[in-house]
């Protein structure tokens, strides 16, 4: 297990050029053609079975993916950014997952290792004491930036493949290396799980950079749970008139969309557990003096438990058609994202613990950390769960210069080699358990 340590830490200065290279080159859900391309080249290269597109994307269950124009275009750029053809034409229709199987002489355990790919949709800070733009690695994408550590998750999902391969001949069983698409948002999990591909994992690994393992050198080796979450767009179509002349002939989409925005605040928490709502985006008319036809909100709710987020989500869809009753206007609600909440395996997370504190490479090793967010690799979990293995999130320490999905974030790139020896050698003890 030593070596695997030693050669982690070695990898250290390669680890920082690859996550700059990606950071440099953000893809937002279910776009990732060049992260994607460039994960499945470096499986394939040191000898894995490659899955993805169809193979490892179920399209019915694809939530909020955009429209073909935004594929096309993010197809384009990720191959005039040295994406390989042919895996880009693989995962046409945002199909972006990849998947990296390799089967050990060795009999043992089905291991999964989970690693997210996508960017966020928001643009970078450009203030000189930003670090990426100190060093030059900020994004060139405009409205994209890897503002939660993505970039740094690959870049370790990376690592440790490669050193599995080099370790081949020490491993057990089957060890299942995948990359998803679409974490923000909560959209591209269950897809992949609906695919079948850890249908026979026995033992489940992923984990975070950063959240409440926020201090450098730490490892959380579970996280309690996430909130169930769902994500809404409704859409309210109403009649355009002119505001002067015929205010009385129009129907105002705008105030409908307002009315739910303030009625879906107003729903009543939950005395089980922790209840969450929020609207953050409403776009609607087309002129000051024009009735507005057209309204659309964008929403979230989270539970404690997926029943409360259930509650929520009843409540809001209620609360948006009133709405909508109320200014006589047509209302559309489209689920674009979810997750359900999940329970962690308390003694795999032990298991984890005890081989964190005996590496001795962490200044300070938790049992268990509170995300207080929600996750949609709680789908992977879940169903490795319902079938009989045993699943685990983790939390890899660093410092942020700023909070996760903050224009300014950015984590402790010392946290990365620490991140490719635990993992890989979970990978291992867990294949040979």
């Amino acid at each position: 297990m030593e070596k695997i340590w030693q050669e982690a830490a070695a990898m250290q200065e390669e680890l920082v050029a690859q996550r700059r290279d990606l950071h440099r080159h953000p893809e937002s859900a279910w776009t990732e053609f060049r992260t994607a391309s460039k994960a499945a080249s470096v499986l394939e290269a040191l000898g894995y079975e490659v899955l993805c597109g169809a193979q490892v994307i179920k399209e019915e269950d694809m939530m909020g993916v955009p429209d073909e124009a935004v594929l096309e275009k993010a197809m384009k750029r990720a191959l005039e950014e040295g994406a390989e053809q042919k895996w880009v034409e693989k995962m046409c229709g945002g199909k972006t997952g990849v998947v990296g199987i390799m089967k050990f002489a060795k009999p043992g355990n089905v291991v999964g290792l989970r690693f997210d790919m996508d960017s966020n949709e928001g643009g970078e800070t450009t203030a000189d004491t930003h670090r990426p733009v100190q060093e030059g690695f900020s994004s060139l994408h405009e409205g994209l930036m890897h503002a939660c550590g993505h970039d740094g998750h690959v870049t370790v999902g990376l690592a440790v493949a490669r050193l599995i391969a080099q370790h081949k001949d020490e491993m057990s069983g089957t060890v299942k290396i995948i990359f998803q698409p679409g974490e923000e948002g909560v959209r591209g999990a269950r897809a992949m799980v609906a695919s079948g591909i850890v249908d026979d994992v026995q033992y489940f690994l992923s984990g975070h950079i950063g959240f409440n393992a926020n201090r450098d050198g730490m490892l959380a080796c579970m996280t309690d749970g996430f909130l169930a979450t769902t994500k809404l767009d409704a859409y309210f179509t109403g009649k355009s008139s002119h505001a002067g002349a015929a205010p009385e002939e129009g129907r105002n989409a705008l105030l409908a969309a307002a009315a739910a925005s303030i009625a879906l605040h107003s729903i009543s928490r939950h005395g089980k557990g922790v209840s969450r709502i929020n609207v953050g985006v409403l776009d609607a008319g087309t002129g000051r003096n024009i009735l507005p036809d057209r309204a659309v909100i964008k929403l979230e709710t989270r539970g404690g438990n997926t029943e409360i987020n259930e509650f929520m989500v009843s409540e809001a869809k209620r609360m948006i058609k009133a709405s909508a009753d109320l200014y006589n206007v047509e209302v559309k609600i489209e689920e674009v994202g979810g997750a359900p909440s999940c329970s962690l395996d308390e003694d795999m997370g032990e298991e984890v613990y005890k081989i964190a504190v005996a590496s001795d490479k962490f200044s300070e090793v938790v049992p268990k950390v509170d995300l207080g967010a929600s996750e949609d690799c709680s789908y992977f979990m879940e169903r490795v769960q319902q079938l009989g293995g045993k699943a685990v999130y983790m939390m890899y320490g660093s410092s942020l210069k700023a909070g996760h999905h903050n224009s300014a974030f950015d984590f402790n790139e010392d946290c990365l080699s620490k991140s490719v020896g635990l993992v890989t050698v979970l990978a291992k003890h867990f294949g040979e358990k």
